[in-house]
């Protein structure tokens, strides 16, 4: 999580940019709301939220938890010993997000009141997904109600909030002829329907990640999908909430690339061995996209197949089968050529129509959800025909007609092949990974505790700084570590 230091230099360089204009404006309070750019706070709050959650997809602890890779030198996120995660970025977008909601409220700019509720729901829903309970009613307050140490908040008052502001924000969008941006527009171009597309999609992912407690939360997506005119959801890939990278500098290139800002280069990470075994069983064309053969197969020592993924938390993962030649890396043609730029398919993606074809498959599939014209099989295909066709691929039918890719309605096999679509699609491998046990990973020897972790564990400055607070939280939540089930996992 490193957009916190980014995200605060474009607040600055924003203010920094108001005063120096004309010097008589520094006497005339450039932080009040008449002199900020609504549209540059709003490509701000887009451009830090997408790359900074694309670049924990693949560089942080939610691509280790979902054993998409293996580190092989620096190994601390694969061992799954993860101590207290700091949570500082995510509520510094949020701060900013705050200030975009406020300026556009004063000025009656409903359009971007709505397009702060939603990205104010997808980072405190991405928080509370990560942490469980947080500071959220009392959060970012600290200047008009001097709420320094904010109180925590329990995650189910939490997401009945969140799903209220992308209600919100739809009908908002729905009776408003205000027109959004297209400059600072980064994500949809000033499309409004599209918006309104992003905010259902995300109420449906939302609702299903909660619906083990929220007794609501199947009659609500059925409320969506029964009417695509008050509800809009996605209809195609070509609705994806989705960034291209501009690769012009480190913050703005793909995580893994040569100008990316990360702390370990390719040369450092693995295949998971879980994800190439996944893609040898099922002959799936993704892996030679995603993945390298091995340099040789001379000299292995355990698996002479050309594609050879790297267990686990295990000892010396680096001389695993023979040595570094004898395992294969992630597609340097593919995921790195210029950083990422040259290749147009690589884009920082919040929720993509694949996942949401996964979702309604699933809950379809459950007997819960009536999707007009389609069935958990039909949408279950889908998802997969979505996932390869995002990276240009078209399988073969007889890949469909396998044992393990056959539809046979078992939620093993729809989150299998879910989990297969979201490499590297933010956290959401390892969020259905611990909410229904699927892939059932192996999380290797020398893993820690008692295996995938289910949380991160609050920050240290938490229990140093806002220690009552702190206490009072941990007191209902149950012990602070990475194991204690939030309220959406019990």
């Amino acid at each position: 999580m490193k957009f916190k230091y980014t995200t605060l230099l474009f607040v600055l360089l924003a203010l920094i940019t108001s005063c120096t204009k004309d010097f008589e404006e520094i006497n005339t309070n450039p932080n009040a709301p008449e002199t900020t750019n609504t549209e540059f706070l709003l490509s701000d709050v887009l451009v830090s939220t997408a790359y900074a959650y694309q670049e924990n997809a693949v560089n942080r602890r939610p691509a280790s938890a979902a054993r998409y890779l293996t580190l092989v030198r620096n190994t601390g996120y694969d061992l799954l010993d993860w101590g207290p995660v700091d949570w500082d970025d995510i509520y510094a977008r949020l701060t900013v997000n705050k200030t975009f909601m406020e300026t556009a409220q004063k000025r009656s700019e409903n359009q971007y009141v709505a397009i702060g509720k939603i990205m104010k729901a997808f980072n405190f829903g991405y928080l509370t997904d990560l942490y469980g309970d947080i500071p959220y009613s009392q959060a970012l307050k600290s200047k008009e109600a001097n709420l320094i140490y904010p109180e925590y908040d329990q995650q189910q008052a939490i997401y009945p909030d969140l799903l209220k502001e992308l209600r919100e924000a739809n009908e908002l969008l729905k009776g408003n002829s205000q027109e959004i941006n297209a400059k600072g527009d980064v994500l949809f171009k000033g499309k409004t329907l599209a918006w309104r597309k992003f905010a259902n999609t995300l109420r449906l992912r939302m609702l299903l990640r909660i619906s083990k407690n929220y007794t609501p939360a199947f009659t609500e997506m059925q409320e969506i999908v029964n009417d695509k005119t008050a509800y809009p959801i996605f209809e195609s890939s070509a609705d994806n909430a989705e960034m291209a990278y501009l690769g012009n500098i480190a913050a703005y290139s793909w995580p893994g690339g040569p100008l990316a800002m990360i702390d370990f280069d390719y040369q450092k990470t693995k295949v998971s061995k879980e994800l190439v075994d996944k893609l040898i069983q099922r002959t799936d064309p993704r892996l030679g996209v995603w993945v390298e053969p091995v340099k040789s197969t001379t000299g292995a020592t355990v698996d002479l197949n050309r594609y050879v993924g790297v267990p686990n938390a295990i000892d010396a993962p680096s001389a695993y089968n023979g040595g570094e030649d004898h395992v294969s890396v992630f597609s340097s043609a593919f995921f790195r050529k210029n950083g990422g730029t040259a290749n147009t398919l690589l884009k920082a993606s919040l929720i993509t129509y694949t996942e949401q074809c996964f979702i309604l498959a699933e809950a379809v599939q459950k007997g819960k959800l009536t999707v007009p014209g389609e069935t958990a099989e039909s949408l279950y295909y889908k998802g997969i025909r979505e996932s390869m066709s995002s990276y240009a691929i078209t399988a073969p039918q007889t890949y469909y007609e396998q044992q393990l890719v056959k539809y046979n309605a078992t939620l093993e096999q729809l989150i299998t092949q879910k989990w297969l679509a979201m490499l590297f699609k933010g956290a959401e491998g390892w969020f259905d990974q611990r909410r229904t046990g699927y892939p059932a990973f192996v999380t290797g020897p020398l893993a820690a505790g008692r295996g995938i972790p289910k949380r991160y564990t609050y920050p240290d400055s938490e229990s140093a700084k806002n220690r009552v607070n702190y206490q009072k939280a941990v007191a209902v939540f149950g012990a602070d570590n990475q194991y204690t089930l939030m309220w959406s996992l019990k």
